[in-house]
């Protein structure tokens, strides 16, 4: 692979990362459709999307990471949230890698544009948070909570994401946690859940060490200025950012999945 080829992954992974740190995502709805088709583009050797989600899982582990040190400082994190669902999404997201190295393409794509849809619709329901409140006195119901996080993580498992692009919507539309504490608490469950997609994935045998370790690097770069830029936008500006950000990953992967 000549030097060029390394510059476009370490693009796209930076900008994945950027993003997922000012979104509470952790950077597979914007990596995920770009390494699947740019290199194409540029004409270098195609990705399976096996590698993709492969690929992608390593990404969001180390992405939320560095977003989850920064958005700790700031004392935007619910902790019980993130235990309740970051410990249930391992167990689903382990689950649902193995399910996932043994689909084919098509299918992987499928789940994935299905999810994508499903979040892309959430983001333009009314939300319900109290924007106000400080992390500590956010509430939630806790069984509700952990079956959504189940099923988030069997599926977020099978595409190598961590499902971070779904939770948020689920926290602001189903449980009415406000927008600043959602993404926060987001990013430090992404990364717990992280934890069982990657293994699932290392496990599985479809990673690739150089991409790996390109986007690994973009990731500690970018995610914590992506984390610091967040807590300074306005929260109805990150809302629609996400919003916009799923939908044209909607628009993208169901014209490639129709086509």
């Amino acid at each position: 692979m000549d030097f060029t080829w390394i510059i476009t992954i370490f693009a796209i992974g930076f900008l994945g990362s950027f993003i997922s740190g000012m979104v509470g995502i952790g950077g597979s709805i914007i990596n995920y459709p770009m390494l699947l088709f740019i290199p194409t583009a540029l004409g270098y050797t195609a990705f399976t999307a096996q590698e993709v989600s492969a690929i992608s899982a390593v990404q969001v582990f180390f992405a939320s990471l560095m977003g989850m040190f920064v958005f700790r400082k700031g004392g935007l994190l619910n902790r019980p949230l993130v235990l309740y669902m970051g410990g249930t999404m391992i167990v689903g997201s382990f689950f649902g890698s193995f399910v996932g190295n043994t689909l084919p393409s098509s299918v992987i794509n499928l789940v994935y544009g299905v999810l994508a849809l499903l979040a892309a619709v959430m983001m333009f329901l009314p939300k319900k948070g109290i924007e106000v409140q400080e992390a500590t006195q956010v509430t939630f119901h806790k069984p509700l909570a952990v079956s959504l996080a189940l099923i988030i993580g069997i599926v977020s498992g099978i595409i190598g994401a961590a499902g971070a692009f779904i939770t948020v919507p689920v926290m602001l539309v189903v449980l009415k946690i406000p927008t600043r504490v959602a993404i926060a608490s987001s990013v430090a469950i992404t990364f717990v859940s992280s934890i069982g997609s990657t293994t699932g994935k290392l496990v599985g045998g479809h990673m690739l060490l150089l991409p790996s370790i390109v986007l690994v690097i973009a990731s500690i770069v970018a995610s914590p200025l992506g984390a610091m830029l967040s807590q300074k936008v306005n929260s109805k500006l990150l809302q629609w950012i996400l919003a916009a950000l799923i939908t044209a990953t909607v628009f993208k992967i169901w014209i490639s999945i129709l086509a």
